[in-house]
């Protein structure tokens, strides 16, 4: 039997949305607690905090995937640079994940920081 391992060759983001940490931490907030509840959970790599959202399975993304592309339909991002498991804001946890051992998040929490606004300096401060 043959294993074949298939990196993805590209991951394409049609819409990057870029928060200030405590005030999209207040809004989830508030989104949970609207919502009846939950706990949401975010991914954190390397100073970035961050959400993707998917497009709906179609053919058409079947078809991009087998080509080894992702594409993803935004990004919410914000810096926080000092991971924690959970973060209790406004009678709301919000659980964070480090998800830094993927070479994919990291490559991504990279151009993020790159693109930022609230990251002072950024262009010094980024390898």
């Amino acid at each position: 039997m043959e294993i074949s391992i298939e990196p993805w060759k590209k991951l394409i983001i049609h819409e990057i949305i870029e928060y200030d940490f405590s005030d999209w931490v207040k809004q989830i907030a508030f989104s949970t607690r609207s919502s009846g509840g939950g706990i949401p959970t975010m991914q954190w790599t390397n100073g970035i905090v961050f959400s993707p959202s998917n497009f709906p399975t179609t053919n058409a993304t079947i078809e991009e995937q087998l080509k080894g592309i992702l594409h993803w339909s935004s990004v919410s991002f914000a810096i926080k640079e000092k991971f924690e498991h959970q973060i209790v804001s406004d009678n709301a946890t919000i659980n964070l994940v480090n998800v830094s051992v993927n070479e994919i998040f990291k490559e991504l929490a990279l151009n993020l920081k790159k693109r930022s606004k609230y990251l002072k300096n950024n262009s010094e401060k980024i390898e």
